[in-house]
């Protein structure tokens, strides 16, 4: 069973307007990969050039942050959720 992995807004564009992507893998990484194959303009937007989650996308398992579970190796299974999360700043006087 897949996976729903919620898109945010502002890269929506890159999933035709879709809230919500549907990926069946075992792991973070597996399940990025899959949801790059059909939406290739999310790659750039969560990951660096070194392959790397880029520090202001978060992106959360089940309401955890993978930071500190195991990262894109952390494991997903169905009934899991999966959250992409961009860091907002602001703020200032």
């Amino acid at each position: 069973m897949p996976v729903p992995v919620r898109i945010p807004t502002p890269l929506r564009r890159f999933t035709g307007d879709r809230a919500e992507v549907s990926v069946k893998a075992a792991d973070l990484s597996s399940l990025l990969e899959r949801l790059f194959e059909e939406c290739p303009g999310l790659r750039g937007q969560l990951l660096g050039e070194d392959r790397k989650l880029r520090s202001f996308v978060n992106i959360y398992v089940n309401d955890e942050d993978v930071r500190f579970l195991d990262g894109l190796k952390t494991a997903v299974k169905d009934g899991d959720s999966v959250d992409i999360v961009p860091a907002i700043a602001g703020g200032g006087e």
